[in-house]
């Protein structure tokens, strides 16, 4: 589409469309029949066929790496590894998917993510997941497949989630879940486990009120 800019290192696939705005930067693969819409900004990346990329998105930039040297500045960690999108993905407006440092940062196949959801450098997510809006991975987090996250879920960086887990909103990982299932909570546990505790926080709640 007019206005959208192709760099001459990038490889496009059969009926791929471009938007307006959109850039496609070098150290870009894009796979046939995926469409790729306004003001998106694709770099050091690959992106397979039949693919979505909603407005806004922006895939393989570098990711949020730093440490404090010796000389008490904060520097800047190499971020020289790429983002890879697999078939059939869906990728929301506004959506930000880091490139990797030390591995590849990885969307499966037929994987759907929602709008503002921000994934970090060498996180791996497996197929047939969803990603509710504004949920958060930190770095190096390994999803299975068919994980479901609802809004606004934050998981911690180098955690492990199993396949088939669900989480509720706006739950937050802590540490490994390794049997699927439901949960939800902050940290979150099973999902009944979690019910339990908030019941006996109302209850806990109302006693104290009332002997105010």
């Amino acid at each position: 589409m007019p206005g959208a800019v192709v760099h001459s290192g990038a490889v496009l696939g059969k009926d791929v469309v471009v938007g307006s705005g959109a850039v496609v930067g070098p150290s870009v693969s894009v796979g046939q029949s995926t469409r790729i819409w306004y003001n998106v900004v694709l770099s050091n990346c690959s992106v397979g066929e039949f693919c979505t990329i909603h407005n806004g998105a922006c895939i393989g930039q570098d990711g949020f790496g730093f440490f404090v040297g010796e000389d008490g500045q904060v520097k800047k960690k190499p971020q020289m590894l790429h983002a890879k999108i697999r078939n059939h993905v869906e990728i929301g407006a506004n959506t930000c998917i880091d490139r990797g440092s030390w591995r590849d940062t990885l969307i499966g196949d037929e994987t759907k993510i929602d709008n503002l959801v921000q994934i970090a450098h060498n996180v791996v997510i497996g197929k047939c997941c969803m990603i509710c809006g504004q949920v958060g991975i930190a770095g190096s987090a390994t999803l299975g497949d068919y994980v479901t996250l609802g809004g606004r879920v934050a998981i911690r960086d180098h955690v492990s989630i199993a396949s088939k887990v669900r989480l509720a909103a706006n739950s937050s990982v802590t540490k490994d879940i390794q049997k699927p299932g439901d949960y939800g909570g902050f940290p979150a546990v099973p999902i009944n486990e979690w019910r339990r505790q908030t019941a006996n926080l109302r209850i806990f709640t109302k006693k104290d009120g009332d002997r105010r």
